[in-house]
Formats: structure tokens, C-alpha cells, sequence
């Protein structure tokens, strides 16, 4: 009577059940004692297949002997290269590492010691692994360094002996704390996983009576999906028992729809609502790929995979469509993948061959010989913007990285100690000079009052080159004898300026002369024909550099001014060819309307548009920040003016990248 009530409950699966008991009964009452009899010696000599032994053992209450073998799965997931989450742990690594670049010993200290606080060690374990990968880069400097100190004053390499600083306890301390919160936590995991083992083998035993008892239909099937939803509930097992686990599991399941046959109403409702969880599995697996962090995506994916797995059969003839579509999204996550790291890898090979050619500069410099304070400072500066040159590429290969590294900076620790020995060196040098620069001041005051113009500049110009020639006097003196130089020199240059004051009327006239040209250059309106404008402004440059000298107290700012213009009409020549190629791409659009297919080909457009605007964005992200490297020096400016014109050029080339995507989706 209660079971009946159940049934009347539950509408939907009453005729299925109804229909499987009758069928049992007729079975049941087919089978004789005698034929039960043979039957069980069937079964206890195993000989019979495992999906007929269950079988025999549902319809004569017997209980199989053996255990189920393992039935075939509905689908082979794809390989998921799972060598993914080793190389996503790396680049996570990377990213954190250029967080911290520039921190010193102690500020990595704090920040383990601050991070540790937190014992979720998935949360922080790349931050750790990253701290601690500069830290020992840090570390090892400073034992390097300690070692030459040590040799330098006269120890030998065998005995010297490195003494732990407080920073590295600090760092051991702090870094204990974390490897034993992760022992903890792996230990925690292994314990869960083998407790979930244990249960869930206890569910397959159950599963297994489930199979072989005597009890109606109804009750049965509840019993079966209370056990599935027990099962799904439990975490992960150990990987080496999982996929046997996973294997009976399945077979059992099918077994117990072979022995119940629930009516194919309830057993399409149920692999319906399998189909939808299972659409919905590839909509997401879908969205993946507009994902743009390959981290998010893959563990994502991963996910999917495992949820895939818990989710029983479709209908058959939707079983093949459904696991092609899930497999193609994976396939071509997949794809994404490996063209990931196949560009990330060509541009590591860059950086590496760029850093190469940085390595061999640096070691150019390294090998000549310079004997004054003003080779020695131009030798610095010229590897100081190298460095600079540096700190703007990206990582190379992580081995190939610490290589190359090792190697500039071998070389620039070796030039540096040049430089120092040399300055060491100079002071015996010192008094010599002072007498060497006096000697030239009696000279100049000797010709300051000279009135033979040309001769006596001749002279002064010659004693100044000497005077650059001459190395650094003692710090004391520097300023006193340079002034009394100065002086001497300025009071003959000040006389010869005055002598030659009437020739700032010439100056005057080249002046008005620019400034008529510059009218010219702002009345100019630029044609249709490219060359012909080209031509023009050759023209107008060509005229400015015939012009002669103006004031110097004018020159600049009239310079600026001539720049300015003809910046801007190769702007304007610019922005006209941006118009034609905007221009261009929407006739291109306009031509698409009547093709069947211009929605798809339009959103490949628009696709490949947002790729190069991200890309250029990017460049000019790094080029920005790039620029505030280059240091206050006459190379750098030129090499600064360089940065600023790929900046200017790459914001232009964006604003026609987004204008034709505003095309695309219009």
C-alpha cells in the first residue's frame, strides 16, 4: 500500500516501473528450483560475462561471486596537455615576480612574513614561490659579493665561510611557516582523499545490493539516486584508485538500469535532463574562449571536464552530436593554447637574441682601455644606457633568462672595477694636473688683452682643447682655478663679440628672412597628390638651411616654430592617408551586404580588429613606461625623441583601428 502511494506521487515514472515489475514477475515464474540451482553454479564458477552474471543474479536473487569488470566509458575525454597547469603556474609566477621587481631583501622579508599570515596555501603559494626566487637572487648577490670582498683582502675561496645575515633567519623563519602549513594541508588532502575513498567504495557495495535485491522498483530506484547524490558529494579519491573507482561505478549504474529497465519514459527524462546539463557544459565551455586569461581558461576547462564525467548518458542519437561540439570547444581552447605559447616562445627566442647583442656591446666596452676621467664617464654612460636598453625587453626562457643575466652582469661588475681602480689611480695624478692647468691660466691672461682677433682665438682654442686634455685636479682647487680660466678667457671673447657686434645686422636680416618663410610655410594648403606635397616641404627645407645665422638669443625659438610646422603638415599628410584608409575599409563593409555570410565574416573583422587594438595598447603601455628609463644625457635624448615618435605613430594607427571597429559593428 505505501509503495503504491509513492507510485500515484510520482506520475512520471509509474508506467516504467509498472511495466519493468510485470516483467520481472513473468521472469521470476519462468525460472524453476531446478533451473535456479544450475544458475547459481554458473554463477559461483565465474564463467558467465559480468553484465549476464548480473542479469541471472537480479532475476534469481543470487549474489555474483565476482567483482563487476570495468564497461567501457561514454566518451574518451580529449587530452587536456597537462603539462598546461606546470607552465600557467610559471607564467603566474612571472607575472608576480615583475610585481617585485626592484624590492630589496628586506622589503621581501616583510612581505613573506605579512603573506604567511594567511594559511590558504592555494591562495598564496605563487606569491611565496615568487618572493622566494628573488629573494635567493638577492641573496646570492650579496654572497658573491661577500666572497670577493673576502678574497680581496686576501682569503682563499676554500676556506671562506658565508654567516646566515638576520634578514635570511628571518626569511628561514617565516619560510618554515609556510612549508609547514603546506605539509599540513597536503597531509589534510591525502587523509580527506581516503576517507572519500573509503565511502565511496562503501556506495558500490551498496550499489552492488541495490542490484541484487528483491525490493519493488520504486523503492529501489530512490535508493539508487540517494546513493547518487551521495556519491556526487564526495571529493576527489587518490589518482591511482580513481579511475578503476570511476570505472565499476559506471558499469554498476549501467548495470542497475539493465536490471530495473525503469520505463524508457523516466529513462529519457532522465537522459534529457542529462542533455541539457550537458548543452549547458558546451555554452560554457564556448565562452571560454573569449576568455582572455589563459590561467582562468584552462583550470575552467578543467572543471568542465570533471562536471562532464559526473553527468550520465544522453539520448543515443544525441550522444555523438553533443560530445563533438563539447570536444571541438576543448580542442580549440587547446589550439588557443599552444598558439599561446608558440608566440610566447618566438618572443622569449627575441629577447634572448636581443640580449645577446646587449651582452657583446656591454663586452666591447669592457675591452677598450681609457685613460681619462671624461672616457671613463662617457664609457659609463654609454653602459648605463645599455642597462636601460635592458630593463625594457622581456624575459627570455627561464634558464636561459639566468644565463644571460649572469653574463651582463658579470661583465658590468668587471667594467665598474675597472673604473674604480682607475680612480684610485688618479689621485697621484692630481697635484700634477693642478700645475699643468695653472701653467695654461698664466697663458690665457697673457692673450686677454689681445687685439689680434684671429690668431689669438686660434691660441685660446688651443689651450682650451689642452686644457680638456688635462685629468682632475685635487677637489679643493677645482672650482679656483676654473674660475680663474673662465675669467681669463671670457674677458678676451667678451672684447672680439663687441669688435664684431655689426655683423648682427646680417643676423637681423636672415631673421625676417625665416620668419617670411615661415608665413609661406603656414599659408601652404597640402593637395590630393602626395609626391607633390612631399616636394613642397623639401622645398621650404631646403630654403631654411640657405638662410644664414640668426640672433642666438632668437635661435631657438624660431627653430621650434620652423619644426612645429612642417611636424605638422606630415601630420596632416598623415591623418589624410588614415581618412583614405577608414574611407576604404567602410566601402569594403558597404561591398559585404549582399554576401550570405557577412554577419560571420563581419565578426571576424571586428575580432581581428580587437586583437590588434589590445595588442597596440599594449605597446604602448610598455613603450611608456620604457621612456622614463632613458637618463638625462645627450644619447638618450635622441633615443627618448625616438620613443616619443613609435608613441605618437602608435596612438594615431589606434585611432583608425577603432574607427573601423566602430564600422564593424555599426
Amino acid at each position: 500500500m505505501e509503495n503504491n502511494e509513492q507510485l500515484n506521487q510520482n506520475p512520471e515514472i509509474t508506467e516504467g516501473i509498472e511495466n519493468e515489475n510485470a516483467t520481472l514477475k513473468g521472469a521470476q515464474k519462468a525460472i524453476d528450483a531446478v533451473e535456479k540451482k544450475k544458475i547459481a553454479k554458473l554463477i559461483q564458477s565465474n564463467t558467465l560475462p559480468g553484465k549476464i552474471r548480473i542479469e541471472v543474479c537480479t532475476l534469481t536473487g543470487a549474489v555474483a561471486a565476482a567483482e563487476p569488470v570495468a564497461a567501457p566509458q561514454d566518451e574518451t575525454l580529449p587530452d587536456l596537455e597537462m603539462t598546461v597547469e606546470s607552465e600557467l603556474e610559471d607564467e603566474e609566477i612571472a607575472e608576480e615576480s615583475v610585481e617585485l621587481e626592484g624590492l630589496n631583501k628586506l622589503q621581501l622579508v616583510e612581505m613573506l612574513e605579512e603573506t604567511v599570515k594567511n594559511s590558504d596555501i592555494q591562495a598564496i603559494k605563487e606569491k611565496v614561490s615568487a618572493i622566494r626566487l628573488h629573494f635567493n637572487k638577492l641573496n646570492k648577490e650579496d654572497m658573491d659579493n661577500e666572497l670577493q670582498q673576502f678574497l680581496q683582502s686576501g682569503g682563499s675561496e676554500e676556506s671562506f665561510q658565508h654567516n646566515e645575515d638576520p634578514l635570511e633567519q628571518r626569511f628561514n623563519e617565516a619560510f618554515g611557516i609556510f612549508k609547514a602549513n603546506r605539509a599540513k594541508m597536503n597531509e589534510d588532502i591525502e587523509k580527506q582523499k581516503a576517507d572519500n575513498l573509503s565511502k565511496k567504495q562503501a556506495i558500490l557495495e551498496e550499489l552492488k545490493g541495490i542490484i541484487a535485491s528483491d525490493e519493488s522498483l520504486k523503492k529501489t530506484y530512490d535508493d539508487f539516486r540517494a546513493l547518487q547524490d551521495r556519491w556526487k558529494e564526495i571529493g576527489p579519491v587518490p589518482a591511482a584508485d580513481n579511475s578503476n573507482l570511476w570505472n565499476t561505478y559506471h558499469f554498476l549504474v549501467e548495470q542497475f538500469f539493465d536490471k530495473v529497465r525503469i520505463g524508457r519514459e523516466l529513462r529519457d527524462l532522465d537522459m534529457k535532463k542529462n542533455l541539457e546539463a550537458k548543452i549547458d557544459l558546451c555554452e560554457k565551455a564556448e565562452e571560454l574562449l573569449d576568455e582572455k586569461s589563459m590561467t582562468k581558461a584552462f583550470k575552467a576547462l578543467q572543471k568542465l571536464h570533471d562536471d562532464w564525467k559526473e553527468i550520465g548518458p544522453v539520448p543515443q542519437e544525441k550522444k555523438e552530436e553533443i560530445w563533438e561540439r563539447f570536444k571541438a570547444a576543448s580542442d580549440k581552447i587547446n589550439m588557443i593554447r599552444r598558439e599561446h605559447y608558440a608566440k610566447l616562445e618566438e618572443s622569449q627566442k627575441a629577447n634572448l637574441e636581443a640580449k645577446k647583442a646587449l651582452c657583446e656591446k656591454a663586452e666591447e666596452l669592457l675591452k677598450g682601455e681609457y685613460t681619462t676621467v671624461n672616457a671613463w664617464q662617457k664609457k659609463s654612460d654609454e653602459l648605463s644606457e645599455i642597462f636601460g636598453v635592458w630593463k625594457t625587453l622581456g624575459l627570455a626562457s627561464k634558464k636561459d633568462n639566468e644565463e644571460i643575466w649572469a653574463r651582463f652582469k658579470s661583465t658590468m661588475d668587471e667594467f665598474f672595477q675597472k673604473k674604480k681602480e682607475f680612480f684610485s689611480s688618479m689621485k697621484d695624478k692630481q697635484s700634477e694636473n693642478l700645475e699643468r692647468k695653472t701653467q695654461l691660466c698664466l697663458e690665457a691672461e697673457a692673450l686677454m688683452d689681445s687685439t689680434d682677433w684671429k690668431n689669438t682665438t686660434e691660441q685660446l682654442k688651443k689651450i682650451q682643447e689642452e686644457w680638456k686634455t688635462i685629468g682632475p685636479v685635487p677637489k679643493r682647487h677645482t672650482d679656483k682655478v676654473w674660475k680663474r680660466f673662465r675669467a681669463a678667457c671670457d674677458n678676451f671673447f667678451n672684447r672680439k663679440n663687441e669688435h664684431f657686434s655689426g655683423r648682427r645686422n646680417e643676423e637681423e636680416t636672415n631673421l625676417a628672412a625665416k620668419r617670411s618663410l615661415l608665413d609661406e610655410i603656414k599659408a601652404f594648403q597640402l593637395s590630393a597628390n602626395r609626391n607633390e606635397n612631399m616636394d613642397a616641404i623639401k622645398a621650404f627645407q631646403k630654403r631654411w638651411i640657405e638662410i644664414g645665422y640668426v640672433p642666438f638669443r632668437q635661435k631657438e625659438a624660431i627653430n621650434k616654430e620652423y619644426r612645429e610646422l612642417i611636424d605638422g603638415l606630415f601630420d596632416a599628410m598623415r591623418r589624410n592617408q588614415n581618412e583614405a584608409s577608414t574611407n576604404e575599409f567602410r566601402e569594403m563593409m558597404e561591398g559585404w551586404k549582399e554576401d550570405p555570410n557577412a554577419g560571420e565574416r563581419v565578426r571576424k573583422e571586428g575580432s581581428k580588429l580587437q586583437m590588434r587594438i589590445q595588442k597596440l595598447r599594449d605597446e604602448i603601455a610598455v613603450l611608456e613606461n620604457n621612456i622614463g628609463f632613458f637618463s638625462n644625457s645627450k644619447n638618450s635624448e635622441l633615443m627618448r625623441a625616438e620613443y616619443e615618435k613609435k608613441i605618437n605613430q602608435a596612438k594615431e594607427d589606434l585611432k583608425v583601428l577603432e574607427e573601423k571597429l566602430k564600422i564593424t559593428e555599426e
